[in-house]
């Protein structure tokens, strides 16, 4: 049922892979999605994208629903995911034609782009993912597109990487430059503090994480766990504990709702020590058991 575009970094199998021009362990380009009819469903199996997309749209139309939530997207609109989202089934147009870009996390963290982003940022690109580029900024992101395809698919030469790492970094500029239009926030520096709230969020997103406490994270980043949490007050505005929280119940829900697997066996999958533990836990979140999530879940399915 779940498909993974990104797993550890590495491409994994997926209805998008079929329709991938090139990729590597970094990157993929896609320009084409075959196969499909006007009113048919897009993505009929559940995609969980542990990558980062921006997906340009050229012509047509699309209504996509990400992480519960449904957008529409038109020429010229960039939609930009970054890591942990899920794609639901979606409807486009017979005439859907974009020009994507996936580029997996352990490499968007060198890049220029995830360096300037503040926590904020982020949050912002999450609530608000659609961006509707004017004239002059669609005619630059194809460009760097054009580009990126040509020395991508072309004959490997010895300096292939040193180039391509050049052209991304310089498109990132002019990217950031161009999200100035829709997101300002007033310049600073870049302080040790948000070097380690980074860092920390970068341990809580790694694929496979499940861990639930800050000791953990505090010990892998060589601090307390109530400085860990005092940094993560002043950043976010939440402690670390919340933070820790809200993507160990994300994780809850989406395997709840969309996992063949039995709650014994979610359980085990998501390391807690029993069944009962985990029970207890989601009552205590969520307000009801394992159970009656599901059956609140199926029970709406059934209403739609």
């Amino acid at each position: 049922m779940e498909k993974d575009i990104f797993e550890k970094g590495i491409w994994h199998n997926s209805d998008l892979d079929k329709n991938a021009v090139y990729k590597d362990d970094r990157i993929a380009i896609i320009d084409d999605i075959q196969g499909l009819k006007n009113g048919q469903e897009f993505l009929k199996d559940l995609v969980k994208v542990d990558a980062v997309l921006l997906v340009f749209c050229v012509k047509g139309k699309a209504s996509l629903c990400i992480n519960g939530n449904t957008y529409m997207i038109h020429p010229n609109d960039l939609l930009i995911c970054v890591p942990n989202i899920v794609f639901e089934k979606s409807m486009i147009s017979i005439d859907f034609e974009i020009r994507c870009v996936v580029l997996s996390p352990e490499y968007m963290k060198n890049m220029v782009l995830f360096e300037c982003s503040s926590w904020s940022f982020r949050s912002f690109v999450e609530k608000h993912p659609v961006f509707s580029l004017n004239d002059e900024e669609a005619r630059l992101f194809k460009q760097y597109y054009d580009l990126l395809y040509e020395k991508m698919t072309r004959a490997p030469r010895k300096h292939q990487k040193e180039l391509f790492d050049a052209l991304l970094e310089m498109f990132h500029y002019d990217f950031y430059d161009t999200m100035e239009r829709f997101y300002n926030e007033n310049p600073k520096t870049f302080s040790s503090s948000e070097v380690l709230f980074r860092n920390f969020l970068d341990l809580l997103n790694t694929p496979g994480n499940n861990c639930r406490k800050v000791a953990y994270y505090a010990d892998k980043l060589h601090v307390s766990p109530k400085y860990l949490s005092a940094v993560c007050k002043e950043v976010s505005g939440q402690t670390a504990f919340d933070l820790v929280n809200q993507y160990v119940l994300k994780n809850v829900k989406y395997m709840l709702q969309w996992s063949p697997k039995s709650i014994k066996e979610i359980a085990m999958e998501l390391d807690f020590p029993n069944l009962s533990f985990f029970g207890k836990y989601v009552k205590r979140y969520l307000g009801v058991s394992p159970k009656q999530y599901r059956e609140q879940l199926s029970s709406e399915k059934s209403e739609a």
